[in-house]
């Protein structure tokens, strides 16, 4: 599928352009050490290309430096929810203090941290996604268990980082992988599991990066295979010719319809068949050694500094809606082509 890039995102030639930025990371949710990790190497990327960028954790202390006027701008790589920011909340606030931020918007965010909801709207457009049973606490999980059928997968229903997954085979497993999803605030999901290949694709503005085939060594893509294992595979691009046009497509159109921007990962599995199924969208992607879109990008010929300056360039499309005077000046700023060149 050609690249797509979004036209009204500049390409920012000056660091000063940026204005002083903050990165905000770690916070308070259950992916705080991963944020950290991943914000780290964001800071260090983008000091590296000469961009004023400043380490902030959590957002408390994000709010106060922002209402002291202390930056112009904010690389959004929190993770997870409820002081992790990827759930709508530190979006909202920004655009109430008129700030531009990396990912997505109030929207976006929100939906795509609640994977109930997101597999309804893909539902409603015909985009294929597993069956499955939202689980309020309290509810019978048995009876939704026989209702889906075996295999199956028990999650908490917004989390990240496979933190809280488990599948399950027979009914005997079931009250494990329950009691282990409800560690983590909020309600459950059910899902079918879907056997065969787990694959990503990554989307940077509107361009669509090659997918990759992830093939872990154990069962499945845990927590431990993401993030700590150094035998876990990556194939790119995971699929190829019109397989991997109907992937991309499929892709966009399920982050399009989530309301996301920006930047984000949109996570697929394809069944023996060759079918392909929605799983989740993330809209603050991990950025560590192990993640996936750094490895995306260079397979696009993105190394990592000219990735994170990517992303915290998407931040400009925010400026005039957010009733900001854009700050770039007409000798520093272009757009990008259609394949993520100046124009």
């Amino acid at each position: 599928m050609a690249a797509i890039t979004n036209p009204g995102t500049p390409h920012i030639t000056d660091p000063a352009q940026f204005g002083r930025v903050a990165v905000v990371m770690g916070g308070s949710s259950a992916e705080r050490e991963v944020s950290l990790d991943s914000g780290r190497n964001v800071l260090a990327a983008l000091r590296a290309r000469g961009i004023d960028a400043h380490a902030i954790d959590g957002i408390p202390a994000l709010l106060d430096a922002l209402r002291a006027g202390h930056f112009a701008r904010v690389f959004n790589i929190l993770h997870g929810q409820h002081g992790g920011g990827e759930d709508g909340v530190l979006q909202g606030a920004l655009e109430s203090l008129h700030v531009p931020y990396t990912g997505s918007g109030v929207l976006g965010s929100a939906l795509s941290m609640d994977k109930t909801r997101s597999k309804r709207v893909w539902q409603s457009l015909g985009l294929s996604t597993p069956t499955f049973a939202a689980l309020p606490r309290g509810a019978d999980v048995l009876a939704a268990a026989r209702r889906i059928g075996y295999p199956l997968i028990v999650k908490p229903a917004c989390e990240g980082s496979s933190v809280g997954v488990t599948r399950v085979f027979a009914e005997q497993d079931l009250a494990a992988a329950v009691e282990l999803a409800a560690r983590y605030p909020g309600d459950l999901l059910m899902e079918t599991l879907i056997e065969g290949d787990e694959l990503t694709v990554a989307i940077l503005g509107r361009q669509v990066l090659p997918s990759i085939q992830i093939v872990p060594k154990g069962a499945f893509y845990d927590y431990n295979a993401k993030y700590v294992a150094e035998d876990t595979q990556y194939l790119c691009p995971g699929a190829e010719g019109a397989a991997a046009d109907e992937l991309a497509a499929l892709s966009l159109a399920a982050f399009d319809a989530l309301g996301c921007a920006g930047w984000g990962r949109v996570d697929v599995m394809r069944d023996r068949n060759g079918r392909y199924w929605l799983l989740e969208v993330n809209t603050a992607p991990g950025m560590t050694s192990h993640s996936l879109v750094p490895k995306a990008a260079a397979a696009a010929g993105i190394d990592y500094q000219e990735l994170c300056w990517r992303v915290l360039e998407t931040s400009f499309a925010r400026d005039a809606g957010l009733g900001i005077r854009d700050s770039a000046n007409a000798g520093s700023v272009h757009s990008r082509d259609s394949e993520g060149d100046a124009r």
